[in-house]
Formats: structure tokens, sequence, C-alpha cells
């Protein structure tokens, strides 16, 4: 990160600081325009032991999402029928944008893929729930390809007919896996790149898993995006890559908001679209995350990586949101390497402030939130599992 803007970052090192104040202004102006997506999808690979950190055991990472979902919507409050998991350190990144998103106005569209349960509350329906979540990756073969297909064409479509600006979120547990054998499945060499929910990320984990996973695949010389998801990948990744794919079609601008999950989203879509379409397409797509999940700079150079085997110009926003002077253990565990990022914690916290909400009014309405959970029993205890 070489350049600061309205107290945004920008990550990675190949755009100028000319190109990054002007997209930063062409995004502070559509700000009232976007329409927000929260997708929520499963994946039998976030029940891999010592994988993802969402959620303090299996079952409990089962209903993540749908606990996001809910709190994004609803914040805390009494008659709540998921709980937020227990972590081990930190608190589920849904309060971040829950914060922001009253902050700023919106009320986002969920699109619940692969979680098992119809959700009680408004959401768009792109398959029947009783599909259920992804394979583990592990096995080669996570969906069909008539699954990958359909989620594909759903999400382009419902893109290609926006006439605003969109906002993709995302709440996957096991997420950040499915990312990494994507973009090793594209050859590049990302161990030591990608993120985790957990402070110490499980590295060599994660390598065993997807090496076996592209090992059982046994990807062709000429595969596509649609086998890559299909063998390792997961139905946000599906969903996700056609509407991107679509807004830009509809000539929309486009923030992703989280890490290496929505880089492996736009590599996605790069890999499948015309060479000759990559810098047009990419022009107006921006990743928006946090500042803690770019402390290292390995998703600089992560996105770095992308944009040099694509040869464009991506525009990445980090986040000045800190917590700091919070009096929470939960919300100063961001600042030591828990948690970092999801639900779009990173965007709604950018868009707050392009609205002008400073970082001490999120703080304080974050820390009223969370004591308000913790009273209402709505983060789960042990004894719940």
């Amino acid at each position: 990160m070489e350049h600061s803007y309205l107290e945004i970052k920008l990550v990675g090192s190949k755009i100028n600081q000319k190109l990054f104040s002007e997209r930063v202004d062409i995004l502070k102006k559509e700000i009232d325009n976007f329409i927000f997506y929260l997708v929520i999808a499963g994946t039998e690979t976030s029940q891999i032991q010592g994988i993802s950190a969402a959620g303090i055991n299996s079952k409990a990472r089962k209903k993540t999402a749908l606990a996001d979902a809910e709190f994004l919507l609803f914040g805390a409050f009494k008659d709540h029928k998921y709980k937020l998991p227990l972590l081990n350190a930190g608190v589920t990144p849904a309060l971040i944008s829950y914060v922001c998103s009253k902050l700023i106005s919106v009320t986002p569209i969920v699109v619940p893929i692969g979680i098992k349960e119809k959700p009680y509350f408004s959401h768009l329906t792109v398959e029947n729930y009783l599909v259920g979540p992804a394979k583990c990756l592990i096995t080669g073969n996570s969906m069909n390809k008539k699954r990958v297909l359909s989620l594909y064409t759903k999400g382009l479509e419902i893109g290609k007919s926006t006439k605003q600006p969109i906002f993709i979120s995302e709440s996957v547990p096991g997420g950040t896996t499915t990312a990494q054998a994507v973009m090793e499945a594209f050859g590049l060499n990302v161990n030591n790149l990608i993120g985790s929910s957990l402070i110490n990320p499980p590295r060599t984990l994660k390598t065993k898993v997807i090496k076996a996973g592209l090992l059982k695949a046994n990807l062709n010389n000429n595969f596509d995006s649609m086998d890559v998801i299909s063998s390792v990948g997961d139905p946000f990744q599906a969903f996700a890559m056609g509407l991107l794919i679509g807004a830009r079609l509809a000539n929309q601008s486009v923030v992703l908001s989280g890490g290496s999950q929505m880089l492996a989203v736009i590599l996605l879509a790069l890999e499948f679209i015309d060479s000759k379409k990559k810098q047009e397409f990419i022009d107006f797509v921006y990743l928006a995350t946090t500042g803690w999940l770019v402390k290292d700079n390995s998703l600089s150079d992560l996105l770095d990586l992308i944009t040099e085997k694509h040869k464009v110009n991506l525009v990445g926003l980090a986040s000045s949101l800190n917590f700091k002077s919070a009096y929470n253990k939960e919300l100063r565990d961001y600042e030591i390497g828990y948690v970092k990022e999801g639900v779009g914690a990173g965007g709604m916290s950018i868009f707050a402030s392009l609205k002008g909400f400073s970082n001490e009014e999120i703080v304080s309405r974050c820390q009223i939130n969370l004591e308000k959970m913790k009273k209402l029993r709505q983060i789960s205890l042990d004894e719940d599992y």
C-alpha cells in the first residue's frame, strides 16, 4: 500500500495516485445508488477440522452464514433465531457491517446458496435450498457442472438487468480454502499469501487438502473457470462470477467486499472473458477490504499476482477502521490478527467513511451493539453445541 486518500488506503502496487484518487471520487459520487448483496453459501470444506475459525466447531460452522445474515439485517434483537458463532477470539465482522449499513442507510439483499435451510427472512432465491452445500474440495468434484452453470447464469442475468452499481459481500465458512484452490488451479503460487479467519492460517493443512483435490480433479489442458469451480470451488464463486460479469456488461461499477475470496471471483471472471476486453472489464471493478487484512501486504501481493497475470489495473481499497480505542476485548482482538474480514465489513466501513462517519463513531456503535448482543445471548456458548 503506497497511497491513501480520504483515509482509504490503496491495496496493490500497480496503481498510481492519480488513478486511485479518480476512482475513489467516482465511487463517492455513486455511493447512494448501490445495490448491496450478501451471498451466504455452504461448502463441506468448512467441516475439515482446523480449516476455519468461523465457528467454534463443525456444527457451529453450519449455521454461521445464516447467523451472519440475520445479524446484518436486524442487529441484536431478542427474538433472533440463529446464534452468532462463539469464536476462539474476536467477534463476527457482521457486527461492523450491521453498524455501517445503518449509518449509510442500506438494506442488503441476502442470497442463500447451499445452506440446507430456507431463511425465514427476506431473501433472493436462486436455487432450491435442498440442494445443499458443495462437497468438500478434497473430492476434486465440489459441484456438478450443471449446478455451476445454473448459478453462474442466474448471477449473469441479475447483473445484466441491473441499472445501478452493485456491492457484493459474502459469508462462506471454508471460503478462503476454496479461493486458494481456485487460484492454484490457474497456476498461481499463493499458499503464503492467502489469509484466514485464524490468527495463524493453517497453511500446511490447506496445501494438503488442495493438492489432493486438484489431483483428483485431473483438470485437462483446456479447462475453464466453470471446470475449476466444479472441481474445487463453492456456490458463492459461481453466482458471484456471473453477477460480476453481468453487471459489467451493463456498464455498472462493482465493489467486491472481502479479501482472497473476492480476488478468486475476479480471477475466475478474468480467465473466462475475452482477453481483448479485460482492462475495459476491470476499469470500474473495486476490491474493498479491511485494514487488518492488508497489514502484512500479502493481500497486496496477491492482487499484484492476478493483475500481472492478466495485464490489468485493478483498484484495491482498504478501510482505515481500527479498534485500538475499543474497550471490548472482542474488538481489540481484530488489532492482533483475529477474524480480520467478512460479511462485507471492509467495503461497508469504507462506504461509511466516504459518507463522513468517523472511526470513533463506528467504534462506539460497535461497542454498544456488541454489549447488546451479549446481553441477549445472541452469541452462542459452548453448551449450545
